[in-house]
């Protein structure tokens, strides 16, 4: 028995061809979909049904076909006649009807499915039967689900979501992502990934390869990127996670391409950085401490504060007492001049070598930015900008810096209402310019300096 009954039709060629049937190509049809199929006749006599209806309630089509509804062996007796009802209404009735209701399986269990029947119209276009598809509803509510995590994902999630195909191009992106690569959602298809990125491509692309080839890494990554915009670069922190996409239908996994979920950690990431770098500094300024305590120059002390300054801060620093001796507050009398009283090597890695009681002055061009620290009796930050290597070079020269010198920052020497002189601390080029949080450590340690110069000058050791 196929899953239809036969019509008896042979075909019009001539009484010696072998009769054929067209109720065999649709049985072969049905039995080939993954829907659950049956149909019933107008007198609600079942003649279709598929291999996917028996795999769910194991009745095969011979058991099948032929039977009145499902009255008595498909449904309980008390449940058959509203059954019956609700499927044959969908003859009298425009579009699908979909209902939900308990059958029975051949060893007597209940599986809960749930049914689209519409109505299947003769020659004369009048309701010749019913057709019926069903599934079971845990299978439809999981259908359903996905699809709704799927919607989701892609129009309410507060993270980005990015479906990345074989060729490692955006395919599907959610509106999130979008703002987060600062296109709109169409622009962002189809392009590499290295158009949208400056900075990070390769190792996004990299871990994409690896899911696409191995699966999905055991744990989130956390990737640096910069974001092209129209204002410019932007640099971010984002947290991501990959899952490999395979097709479900393939009798073997077929890569569709990667998930890409992602979510802005930058702000985070600083803080922690930023908590990070503080306790190195307190430590260092700690560290400094204990070592210079075990000075007895106190110009050496004020050289030990600076050599433990400079690590993982800065490449040189330099300071500069005030000729003369320490000016009070309001009591200048003329242009500071500024005497060197120790430095760090220029073009070689060491500690800082004091200039010694005989230090000559410093030839500082008026508006330099270690005289505008004395006037100002504050912090003054300065760098080079964006030029060229010759017209930098010649911009740290022309302050008497180390020419490879491009960021700039100067903190002033205090102690008991006088200022002392200025140390500054300088940056060569590949490294950022001096930021506000530099500022209060470059302070703390000016502090440290400026007493021990204090207390060589109250010794009689004058640097």
């Amino acid at each position: 028995m196929s899953a239809s009954r036969r019509s008896g039709t042979t075909d019009e060629l001539g009484p010696d061809e072998p009769e054929r049937d067209g109720s065999d190509l649709l049985a072969a049809l049905l039995d080939g979909m993954d829907a659950a199929l049956c149909a019933f006749d107008a007198d609600g006599v079942l003649t279709h049904w598929n291999r996917e209806a028996e795999r769910i309630l194991g009745w095969t089509a011979a058991e099948a076909v032929g039977r009145h509804g499902f009255a008595g062996w498909a449904v309980r007796s008390a449940d058959a006649e509203e059954v019956e009802a609700r499927l044959l209404s969908a003859m009298h009735a425009p579009g699908r009807q979909v209902h939900e209701f308990a059958l029975l399986t051949k060893d007597g269990g209940r599986v809960l499915v749930r049914t689209q029947s519409a109505a299947v119209r003769g020659p004369d276009g009048k309701p010749a039967g019913v057709y019926c598809a069903f599934s079971e509803v845990h299978t439809q509510i999981d259908l359903e689900r996905s699809i709704a995590l799927s919607e989701a994902l892609f129009e309410d999630a507060s993270w980005g979501v990015v479906l990345v195909d074989a060729d490692l191009r955006p395919a599907v992106v959610n509106a999130h992502a979008a703002r987060a690569l600062g296109l709109g959602r169409t622009a962002v298809l189809g392009r590499p990934l290295g158009e949208l990125l400056a900075q990070g491509v390769e190792e996004l692309e990299s871990a994409l390869t690896h899911v696409l080839a191995e699966g999905a890494p055991p744990a989130p990554a956390e990737v640096w990127v910069s974001v092209r915009t129209p204002d410019g670069e932007r640099r971010r922190c984002w947290r991501c996670g990959f899952v490999r996409l395979s097709s479900p239908l393939a009798e073997e996994p077929v890569p569709l391409g990667v998930g890409w979920l992602f979510q802005d950690v930058t702000e985070a990431k600083q803080g922690e950085q930023e908590a990070s770098l503080l306790r190195f500094r307190t430590s260092q300024l700690h560290r400094a401490a204990r070592a210079a305590a075990e000075c007895e120059d106190p110009v050496e002390a004020a050289t030990v504060h600076l050599d433990f300054a400079l690590a993982g801060f800065a490449d040189h620093a330099l300071i500069d007492r005030v000729a003369g001796g320490a000016v009070v507050d309001g009591e200048a009398e003329g242009p500071v001049r500024l005497v060197r009283v120790a430095a760090t090597p220029s073009g070689a890695p060491g500690p800082s070598l004091s200039a010694g009681y005989a230090g000559l002055p410093v030839r500082y061009a008026e508006g330099h930015p270690a005289l505008q620290c004395v006037a100002r009796i504050g912090t003054v930050r300065a760098s080079v900008g964006a030029v060229g290597a010759e017209q930098s070079r010649a911009w740290a020269l022309a302050r008497r810096w180390p020419e490879d010198a491009v960021h700039a920052l100067c903190a002033v020497l205090r102690s008991r209402g006088r200022t002392l002189g200025v140390v500054t601390f300088l940056r060569g080029s590949g490294r950022h310019a001096f930021e506000r949080s530099d500022t209060a450590y470059a302070e703390d340690v000016a502090v440290r300096i400026a007493t021990a110069l204090d207390l060589a000058e109250l010794v009689g050791t004058k640097p």
